[in-house]
């Protein structure tokens, strides 16, 4: 009779890395398309008030933002200041910016624009008020106000 030998092996296989590159680049892929830059550099001092009745925005890249608030830098004053994209505005600058808001879109979105207020709570009344005046003048009725959701404690 024939013995048989039993030959040991060097243990398990090692593991194939001939996929990795793939993962990592399909890894890589999702990251640069879900990832959303942030588009402006704030310059003012935003805490946003509380509210209770709090509705989020459905569509926000039909949003065009305008902030309000106290400079960051004291060199720029202490007063609120009007923010428009990455820089300090004027009353008077509102107007062409929500020209060139408009410009920007499709024909179709443009009856779905919304501008959005970011004002700090500190900020009077008065500016906030002005600019709501300088947008009716270009009929850009859509206002929201930006708000931070109050918690209510349950009894």
């Amino acid at each position: 009779m024939a013995k048989f030998i039993r030959k040991e092996k060097g243990g398990t296989p090692g593991i194939s890395t001939a996929s990795l590159p793939d993962i990592i680049f399909m890894l890589l892929f999702f990251f640069m398309v879900t990832t959303v830059m942030r588009e402006t550099t704030l310059f003012v001092q935003i805490r946003a008030p509380e509210a209770t009745e709090v509705q989020k925005l459905e569509k926000k890249s039909l949003v065009s933002f305008i902030y309000i608030g106290p400079p960051l830098k004291k060199q720029f004053g202490t007063e609120s200041r009007i923010q428009l994209n990455d820089q300090f505005a004027n009353i008077s600058d509102i107007q062409e910016f929500i020209a060139l808001e408009r410009e920007s879109r499709d024909e179709a979105d443009k009856k779905f624009l919304t501008t959005s207020l970011k004002v700090d709570k500190e900020t009077k009344m008065g500016i906030v008020t002005d600019v709501k005046q300088e947008l009716r003048k270009v009929g850009a009725f859509k206002i929201n106000y930006s708000t931070r959701k109050k918690h209510i404690a349950k009894k």
